[in-house]
């Protein structure tokens, strides 16, 4: 069973860049291929230069995006500044933005769970979701797919 904190709450995050890996798969592959690409990324961190918090990893996707470029799920570390991608890796510019935001507490398999109540609180807020925007997910645990902390930003206006 999992350990959810059910309070969302309004929240602002200024810009920040990313250095990673972009996962491109069909939808229902991404609970699968998402920890195989953090498994890669946690053995490549060292590589990344200038990172600001390198214990913990920081998802960004869109859910509408408004090209073939923006399609996928970016897992990375936040750096300072682009100094030197690695081989295979990316980097991402995530602009201001104000989020919904909810922590997730539990297993890969009750995320889904957890944005459903993110959703509905955005609605009953009278938030409108933003789905062509950068959504966030930022990793504070992430060693087993059973027992994850995430804090889930999704984009509101």
């Amino acid at each position: 069973m999992s350990d959810l904190t059910l309070r969302a709450a309004e929240t602002e995050l200024g810009e920040f860049r990313l250095v990673g890996i972009r996962v491109l798969c069909p939808p229902d592959q991404y609970p699968d291929e998402i920890p195989l690409a953090i498994n890669l990324l946690s053995e490549r961190l060292t590589e990344i230069k200038g990172a600001v918090n390198s214990d913990r990893l920081v998802g960004a996707f869109k859910v509408k995006e408004d090209s073939p470029e923006e399609d996928g799920y970016w897992i990375g570390i936040e750096v300072k500044e682009f100094i030197s991608i690695p081989d295979g890796m990316f980097s991402l510019e995530i602009p201001p933005q104000k989020y919904a935001s909810l922590r997730h507490k539990g297993p890969n398999n009750e995320i889904k769970n957890s944005y459903r109540k993110l959703h509905s609180w955005i609605e009953e807020k009278g938030y409108k979701r933003l789905k062509n925007k950068w959504h966030i997910e930022i990793h504070h645990s992430w060693e087993s797919i059973e027992d994850l902390d995430i804090v889930l930003l999704d984009t509101i206006a």
